[in-house]
């Protein structure tokens, strides 16, 4: 993968992604109990926290306001690899188990107990070519494409909570038509918040059937 992009320039270099997720189906909603709390639905409930923890330094909070976490992006994950993720279900399993135990192994704690700092310096070990085995060379690169997706995405696919992907990138969201004022350079596009889904022309649509895997 390379020198990891900062905070500035990802969102820079993934504006145009912002309305587009790559991988839509409304049965990846995220499922919440009764506290509020994600219910992980592919991984076991120990390496989706750890999922959280990636993808919660991949796009992080900053000044700028929420990132991937808080959008809701290790859920958008955990569903889609239940459904049209699912070959790489197996990946994850084992890149998330071999990212513990290299925490483990360095620090004594799970990867989700690390300061961000720790946790930095190991995703950074594990994105050089050097990763320390099999499951997890290219693991990052993989879980960072798989992010952009949950955090940028339509809202309907799972991630982009409160639209807070759009918000972080100022798309002014989805419009089936430009008008002349709409073009003028002096006025910024007045922002809608609403799924493609909303829109009558794909509201009769149903994604859960129409991506089912059978």
């Amino acid at each position: 993968m390379g020198r990891r992009l900062s905070r500035r320039e990802l969102l820079k270099n993934t504006a145009a992604v912002g309305a587009a997720g790559a991988v839509p189906a409304a049965a990846w909603s995220p499922l919440v109990n009764a506290q509020g709390a994600d219910v992980p639905a592919s991984l076991t409930a120990d390496a989706f926290q750890t999922l959280e923890a990636v993808v919660a330094r991949l796009i992080p909070a900053d000044a700028n306001g929420p990132g991937a976490l808080e959008a809701g992006a290790a859920s958008y994950i955990d569903r889609a690899l239940g459904n049209a993720l699912a070959d790489a279900l197996a990946r994850y399993r084992a890149g998330l188990a071999a990212l513990d135990a290299l925490a483990v192994e360095r620090t004594g704690r799970a990867f989700a107990a690390l300061d961000a700092a720790m946790q930095d310096t190991l995703l950074h070990e594990i994105d050089a070519d050097s990763a320390p085995n099999a499951a997890l060379t290219g693991f990052v690169a993989v879980v960072l494409g798989h992010t952009i997706e949950g955090t940028f995405g339509d809202p309907r696919y799972g991630g982009n909570r409160d639209f807070i992907g759009w918000n972080l990138i100022g798309y002014p969201g989805l419009r089936l038509a430009v008008a002349a004022s709409d073009q003028r350079m002096s006025d910024l596009p007045q922002w809608t918040r609403s799924s493609a889904y909303e829109l009558a022309m794909f509201e009769s649509l149903d994604p859960e059937s129409e991506f089912d895997d059978d």
